[in-house]
């Protein structure tokens, strides 16, 4: 038989007849490299974890998996917040889809100065872009988690001396109308907890530290309302999540706390 003339079946094709509609069917897990743009100009090479799906009609046996995969290699690497709306449009146009959402988390690191040697190292960050279309709308979102170190006001209060503290991850995700950096969510971050993180610490950078949070203790819930107070005042954002979870040090769980605002409602 004639190669040519051989045709393999489509079985995703096929028409199923159940009509129930899934919400969301693609593919999970994906690692592909991609380029991120600093807010100094200079670009990051790294590698991202992607997630993509559609609503698949009920009239749909299957979703075609390769299809989101070539989605990625047909783009160029270099990804940004402009872009991925484009990238996301043509995959529900390529998976016939009027619905649909990509969720792209990768690591990004930023140079950091030690606060008093000055000496610089590197400290990563976990990110995540999330863009999601239902018929036509689309929505953009981006969540930061970012390590920080939190001291309880309450031991401080109570003990003869010292003051139990821990490291903690302050997650904020905003909605926006206006572009906002990567860098700065971050600085909103640390700004708010009781000290920030560095890779490498001398001494004398270690005193710093210590005493910065000593000096400046606060509650999981001080620190969500501390960021919060920030996210209001900025008119380039739309609607935020803002979480912290202290990973307790004498405690065998964590502490938590979570606001969520859309300020388009209020």
């Amino acid at each position: 038989m004639n190669d040519m003339n051989f045709l393999i079946a489509d079985v995703q094709g096929v028409l199923d007849t159940r009509r129930i509609a899934i919400n969301r069917a693609g593919i999970k897990a994906v690692r592909h490299p991609v380029t991120i743009k600093d807010k100094d100009g200079s670009k990051q090479h790294t590698v991202a974890l992607f997630n993509m799906y559609v609503n698949l009609p009920h009239n749909m046996k299957g979703a075609h998996m390769s299809r989101f995969v070539e989605i990625l290699n047909s783009h160029e690497r270099e990804i940004s917040v402009e872009s991925f709306e484009n990238i996301l449009r043509a995959m529900v146009e390529k998976l016939e889809s009027e619905s649909g959402g990509i969720e792209m988390t990768f690591p990004y690191f930023i140079n950091k100065a030690a606060p008093v040697s000055r000496i610089t190292s590197l400290l990563d960050y976990e990110v995540t872009f999330i863009g999601e279309i239902s018929e036509g709308s689309y929505k953009f979102t981006m969540k930061v988690i970012v390590p920080v170190t939190s001291l309880c006001p309450c031991s401080k209060e109570i003990s003869a001396y010292g003051a139990h503290n821990q490291r903690s991850h302050m997650s904020i995700s905003i909605c926006i109308n206006s572009f906002v950096w990567i860098e700065e969510l971050i600085k909103i971050a640390e700004g708010q907890a009781s000290c920030e993180l560095y890779g490498v610490l001398k001494r004398t950078d270690e005193k710093y530290v210590t005493e910065k949070a000593y000096d400046n203790p606060k509650f999981v819930e001080d620190a969500v309302r501390d960021v919060a107070v920030v996210l209001d005042r900025d008119a380039r954002i739309d609607a935020y999540v803002v979480e912290s979870e202290n990973f307790e040090s004498i405690h065998n769980h964590s502490a938590y706390a979570l606001i969520e605002r859309n300020k388009m409602k209020n």
